[in-house]
């Protein structure tokens, strides 16, 4: 296991199942984890994605699917959040992780939708594309759930190959989407866990946005890369400090309006 604290942010890289019994409580767990089985089986040279305008073919993922993983992440996600938990999926998974993070204690509140403008067309024309990603909302607090948001609906619309993309991780998240969600979803000052931390992206928007960050990561070569951007991210100013609140005088207790 290797830990590297940059700032308000703390990597490790080692395997999330074993790191996250070990840490105490944070705010709020957002994450991308893998995806079942149906994405990854079907991601690659298998026919699902041979493409017919002579581009380049996408290639296998290089990690494994999240299927079978659920109940177990879900389970030590539940002891160690006190707020929400964010996790993206396809909506192949989503069932299980409702049914797991039912089981271990904490409750399912809704399912957001981030659509991509951009997204690659089927490209063996059978059928057609995929232009959204799905995110469970589930919440491991104490008492009801609450967000910045208000009415808002949980639908979020960016790009996925912004001019700002990294392009270190197949499946890297816009920095925009994850600005917005935790905009949503956190406070500045609280603690966000991503336990699946991929090239970092969760960690550069929390850090923009003034909140810490413990990241872990079980992939040495986008370990490397997250620590990059993250330090990176640090030595740059924060996007959207809050105000500081002005110091009120003490009230004047012999003054009859004070009373």
């Amino acid at each position: 296991m290797r830990t590297e604290v940059i700032g308000d942010a703390t990597l490790i890289l080692g395997d999330c199942l074993e790191i996250l019994p070990t840490l105490g409580r944070v705010d709020h767990v957002i994450c991308d984890p893998p995806y079942s089985n149906v994405v990854h089986d079907t991601r690659g040279r298998r026919g699902g994605d041979l493409r017919k305008d002579g581009g380049p073919e996408l290639e296998r993922l290089g990690f494994a699917a999240i299927t079978g993983s659920q109940e177990r992440v879900s389970a030590v996600v539940a002891e160690v959040c006190q707020g929400w938990f964010l996790a993206f999926s396809d909506i192949f998974a989503l069932p299980e992780w409702r049914d797991s993070v039912l089981a271990a204690g904490a409750k399912s509140k809704s399912v957001c939708i981030w659509i991509k403008p951009d997204c690659a067309p089927q490209f063996n024309g059978q059928k057609p594309a995929t232009g959204f990603e799905c995110i469970g909302a589930f919440w491991c607090g104490d008492g009801f759930s609450k967000w910045n948001a208000g009415g808002k609906r949980g639908v979020y619309t960016h790009l996925t190959n912004p001019p700002s993309r990294h392009g270190g991780h197949p499946t890297e998240k816009p920095a925009s989407l994850m600005r917005e969600l935790l905009g949503d979803f956190t406070n500045a000052g609280q603690t966000i866990l991503d336990p699946f931390m991929g090239s970092g992206t969760t960690g550069v928007a929390a850090l923009q946005l003034g909140r810490k960050f413990i990241g872990i990561e079980i992939d040495p070569g986008y370990f490397d890369i997250a620590c990059k951007r993250i330090s990176e991210a640090w030595k740059q100013p924060r996007l959207f400090e809050e105000p500081k609140r002005k110091p009120q005088p003490a009230p004047n207790f012999f003054d009859g309006a004070a009373q």
